[in-house]
């Protein structure tokens, strides 16, 4: 395959809400454009870009993938993204490294929860946009509707560029309103040029009226000639609409039909002539250190700058291995080239170079700047790596994932499948940033965590078909902890004897609450030698480890002091087992005088929500023994800041996504340990019980 010119290059990130038809939208312009040889579709499991198992079984979009087509000596790149809650933030990849997005539309629907949520990521990332209202060909469309939905959510600056003619079944042809002309499409979606109809012309000449007046807005200069005159010329029109698009002051929207292939081409004949080409960015900036702390540097998207490229997809594939996929920014590559991996201060040696075609890799001789490519079993590169010229070291900043907002304890079902389960989710991990799994050093549970259960649900698919490693689900424990309320002294005594040399310890301790976080002090306050230096610390560890297992409920004890004031030796049978022992049962003694509770975590909650929703919000933070401490507004989002104790927000997510209809967001982090009101507590005690956790002390005698 050829390598494209920077102009020649358009890379759009295909994004919206879930079941828009993002997919088919994208199948059906590669048919269109001859790039494939069939015409998939999501229905039978067939599009290019839905190539995984789970995505076909599931038709749902799990993770971005990209394929391309040529129109017009023009290569048009589609990163076709996810659209469901539980997948969308892999959205931000495609949008950080696409030149234009183009938003699907479901004109039945018109705008939805995820559409507004990925149009705020191309907001965050400053990036012009197409859109497309989609499924014009089904009973109950209105492209109407869904444009006003549009206009409502987002900007005035949203204008069509073509108007659909026909409605519903009936869906068959468009105005295209720049041109001024109008199309027919056959069933092979080729067009053929019909008069504008007469019914709408009123609509038509209202549109490009419109569509002139923003372009007018769009540069001064254009504004004082349009208020001179009441109206632009068409050559200024054609010249200036690529500007205005590539500087999101104008959004144009389509109107097609991805099953029909009704208006796709030209829609594709518009990417071409408008989209902006990646040399429209001024500059991408970074810094010179991997820290991000350090001087900030940029690079121009021109060949003739030093070689750059991010990299914003990692897939794991179980033949080819790992597949690395970038956008050059600067420079060119050729295969085989040297390179060094910035992020991580390595060399990377790139072998041959490929384009993707969904799962299709194939093979190119060099790649210029703005093209996206992949390369494969490159050593230490992962997503949000960077590569460049060692000379010119340039380090882009990562982009960043929501954090996780549901979180599972994850267990092998046999030692086999033990086994193999780290190194299969290490690699689950390399092509999926939003999912984080860790071990869990009190509970000892290995957590997956991702952003909601339909996320893990897929990840634990993957694991058995794909590396078949078979697992259970189960909610994650709580780590509550222990501690005491009460000082008390105690005496630890242990005296065995069985013939010969016998076992002698003995201390006396006053055991006594601390402040919550201060975790356990040893204080040694014996004068003289009624204990031996030697064995004192034996007593510490004997406590230590009697304290591991709790008093109540086999969770750790802690935020306590012990000061060490007496005790006794024998100069034969004492040795650092027997005063440990009499450690072990100090500590026995002192549970039963120093009233043990039971403390649980508590969490900061940040939760986002639509206003209407926030009193609905507080209430059930409530009546979930929440804290709310306060309410900002963020943008168009109301922010409720609480205190709430983890084991209340175990399945907070679908009951956020039920309130806010999958528009609310939240995030937490640990705060402090309260202590556990007592039915609570009894509860916690009781299932501790139930679990075989409360562990009887050995005897010591």
């Amino acid at each position: 395959m050829k390598a494209y010119s920077t102009e020649n290059i358009r890379n759009l990130a295909v994004i919206g809400h879930g079941d828009a038809g993002k997919t088919q939208l994208v199948s059906s312009l590669l048919h269109l454009a001859g790039a494939t040889n069939r015409w998939g579709k999501v229905d039978e499991g067939t599009t290019v870009t839905d190539y995984d198992e789970d995505s076909i079984e599931r038709k749902v979009t799990l993770n971005n993938n990209i394929a391309h087509l040529d129109h017009k000596n023009t290569k048009i790149n589609l990163i076709d993204t996810p659209g469901y809650a539980a997948f969308v933030s892999h959205a931000r990849p495609a949008v950080r490294v696409a030149d234009c997005a183009l938003v699907v539309v479901d004109g039945v629907n018109g705008i939805e929860v995820q559409t507004e949520k990925t149009w705020s990521y191309a907001n965050e990332f400053m990036l012009p946009r197409f859109m497309v209202i989609n499924k014009l060909d089904k009973e109950r469309s209105d492209f109407g509707h869904a444009l006003d939905t549009a206009t409502e959510s987002f900007a005035r600056s949203i204008v069509p560029f073509t108007l659909p003619i026909g409605s519903e079944a009936n869906f068959k042809g468009v105005v295209d309103v720049v041109h001024l002309k109008a199309y027919e499409f056959d069933a092979n979606g080729k067009a053929k040029e019909i008069p504008i109809p007469e019914v709408g012309r009123e609509n038509v000449d209202k549109t490009r009226e419109r569509l002139i007046e923003l372009v007018a807005e769009s540069d001064d200069a254009l504004m004082e000639k349009y208020f001179e005159n009441g109206t632009l010329e068409d050559e200024e029109v054609y010249e200036n609409l690529a500007k205005a698009i590539a500087n999101s002051k104008l959004c144009p929207v389509y109107a097609v039909s991805s099953n029909t292939l009704a208006g796709l081409q030209i829609l594709l004949d518009h990417i071409v002539e408008f989209a902006p080409d990646p040399a429209h960015h001024e500059a991408e900036f970074g810094f010179n250190n991997p820290e991000e702390a350090g001087e900030k540097v940029s690079r121009k998207y021109s060949n003739d700058e030093p070689f750059s490229a991010f990299v914003f997809r990692t897939i794991a594939d179980p033949f080819a291995g790992r597949i690395n996929v970038m956008k050059v920014i600067s420079g060119k590559v050729s295969h085989d080239a040297a390179v060094f991996n910035s992020t991580r201060g390595t060399q990377e040696k790139l072998g041959a170079l490929h384009v993707l075609q969904g799962k299709t890799l194939e093979k190119v001789d060099e790649a210029n700047t703005g093209d996206i490519i992949a390369v494969v079993k490159l050593k230490d590169t992962q997503t949000n790596d960077t590569l460049c010229d060692k000379a010119n070291a340039i380090v882009y900043p990562a982009v960043k994932y929501p954090e996780a907002a549901i979180a599972f304890a994850i267990e092998p079902k046999s030692r086999n499948d033990e086994e193999k389960i780290s190194t299969a989710l290490h690699k689950i991990l390399e092509e999926d940033l939003s999912l984080h799994f860790d071990r869990d050093p009190q509970t000892k549970e290995f957590i997956l965590s991702g952003s909601g259960q339909l996320h893990i649900e897929t990840v634990v698919d993957k694991l058995n078909k794909r590396y078949h490693v078979e697992v259970a689900l189960h909610p994650p424990k709580v780590p509550y902890k222990e501690t005491i309320t009460a000082q008390c002294e105690v005496q630890g005594r242990h005296k065995k004897q069985s013939g010969g040399r016998g076992q002698f310890g003995d201390c006396k301790c006053i055991f006594e609450p601390l402040e919550r976080g201060q975790g356990f002090e040893f204080v040694d306050k014996i004068f003289g030698g009624a204990i031996p230096q030697g064995f004192r610390p034996a007593i510490e560890k004997g406590i230590i480890e009697a304290a591991a297992n709790g008093a109540i409920a086999g969770y750790p004890l802690v935020d306590f002091r012990v000061t060490l004031i007496d005790g006794s030796y024998h100069t034969v049978d004492s040795d650092e087992f027997s005063f440990r022992a009499a450690g072990r049962k100090a500590f026995r003694a002192a549970i039963e005088k120093a009233r043990p509770t039971l403390l649980e975590p508590i969490m900061d909650v940040e939760v986002f929500c639509p206003l209407e929703v926030s009193g609905d919000i507080m209430g059930d933070l409530n009546s979930r023994r929440g804290r709310v401490g306060g309410m900002e507004m963020r943008g168009k989002q109301q922010v409720i800041k609480a205190q709430v104790p983890l084991s209340e927000m175990l399945d907070y997510q679908a009951k956020l996504n039920s309130v806010t209809q999958a528009r609310g967001s939240y995030h937490m982090q640990f705060s402090h340990y309260d202590p556990l009101p007592g039915n609570f507590a009894q509860k916690v005690i009781d299932q501790a019980r139930a679990e075989g956790r409360i562990k009887g002390h050995e005897d010591d005698e």
